[in-house]
């Protein structure tokens, strides 16, 4: 019997937990610890789960769309070791998405074809699946896209919107012409 009480103790505080994250009331949470028997306990804790399962993979579905992708890249390919870090750089480090945590620039630069944009993208797409709001753009595109919001008198607005981002990834810095409007990404940085 009293392992029973135990289950149903921890049952009671996961649902609590739950409601809490579903952002129910108070309110709703006290009439199921004072009303729910313990069947009503196990059906509403398998609900809960399932909503919180479905919130959060719809959540990851939309990070990733609203990061602009180009395509779907991820770390599996660099399992086989044969590509190296700067010795300050681990790959836990990386996999983790600490630099984000910790707001750290990471420069990636080399020949072309090494697999700088693979990795910018699949670092990209672990962050967002670990929650982080992230952009992607080529420099290019985003040269383009703060001139034409420079011209059309909505640059603040498209700054705020990429100012949302917690990890931002320019690509392909290389092709970028330099024009009168340089300024635009520099205060991109600055803020």
């Amino acid at each position: 019997m009293r392992q029973q009480r135990t289950n149903r103790s921890d049952t009671r505080k996961a649902i609590s937990l739950l409601l809490k994250k579903v952002s129910f009331s108070q309110t709703a949470i006290g009439i199921c610890e004072e009303e729910a028997n313990a069947l009503n306990e196990k059906f509403l804790l398998r609900v809960l789960e399932a909503e919180i399962a479905n919130r959060e993979e719809t959540r990851r579905a939309r990070l990733l769309r609203e990061a602009a992708f180009p395509v779907y890249k991820t770390l599996e390919i660099y399992e086989d070791g044969s590509w190296t870090l700067p010795p300050l750089v681990s790959r836990k480090d990386l996999e983790s998405c600490s630099f984000v945590i910790e707001k750290k620039n990471l420069v990636l630069y080399g020949p072309v074809g090494t697999g700088k944009t693979h990795l910018a993208i699949a670092l990209g797409i672990r962050s967002c699946e670990l929650g982080f709001r992230v952009k992607f753009f080529t420099a290019a595109q985003l040269v383009v896209l703060l001139s034409e919001a420079l011209a059309a008198g909505t640059l603040e607005k498209l700054l705020r919107s990429i100012l949302k981002a917690e990890l931002l990834i320019i690509d392909e810095w290389g092709y970028v012409v330099a024009s009168r409007n340089k300024f635009l990404i520099s205060g991109i940085f600055s803020r």
